[in-house]
């Protein structure tokens, strides 16, 4: 059945009369899409900014958007698409609700969201991968961004976790709390679930 489907998306990328950058190894679907350095620094950037003093950690980021490059070769940083640690409280109230807002419509995009939660034991910080692919994206989009993410994923080793959303999902801020600890999570982002 997995072969059927492969054949089937295959012959429909080929007869799109577009150029296909999908490549078909042992059955899976692989990309030959490369992380950008810039990526790569921001995340180590995320993962170091809690040994930043506080002045440093007002800078650092909250929330970036990574998007594939023009020539769909590199998975770069959108221009724009953060908000600043040192936004939250001042210009942003929900970081949570901003980053959702900042989401395209109809382009998959990826996503690096350090989560802010309290749970019944504790308060926790942990980075989020999610891969947004709203339903009106283009399956072809789809299909690239979905055959990419495991180069994200070998570059971004310590996230917590990762996750697909749709438009409907990623609306809902209790969708993600289910993900970080089921019914154990009280609030995100300072507010109550």
């Amino acid at each position: 059945m997995i072969s059927w489907i492969l054949a089937a998306a295959a012959a429909a990328l080929f007869f799109s009369g577009s150029p296909c950058s999908l490549l078909f190894a042992s059955g899976n679907i692989a990309s030959s899409v490369a992380v950008s350095e810039g990526v790569i620094k921001m995340f180590n950037d995320m993962m170091m900014c809690k040994l930043s003093t506080p002045e440093e950690v007002k800078k650092d980021k909250k929330v970036v958007l990574f998007c594939l490059s023009e020539d769909k070769k590199n998975i770069i940083l959108e221009e724009g698409k953060e908000i600043l640690v040192g936004d939250v409280g001042q210009t942003v109230d929900d970081p949570y609700a901003t980053f959702v807002k900042m989401l395209p419509d109809k382009a998959c995009h990826y996503v690096l969201y350090e989560a802010i939660y309290e749970t019944k034991e504790s308060k926790k910080e942990d980075l989020v991968f999610i891969f947004w692919t709203p339903e009106c994206a283009p399956l072809k989009s789809k299909m690239m961004y979905g055959s990419s993410k495991d180069a994200i994923k070998k570059k971004m080793t310590e996230i917590k976790m990762n996750y697909k959303q749709t438009c409907k999902e990623v609306k809902d801020p209790c969708t993600l709390a289910e993900k970080l600890g089921s019914s154990a999570v009280l609030s995100l982002e300072g507010k109550p679930l």
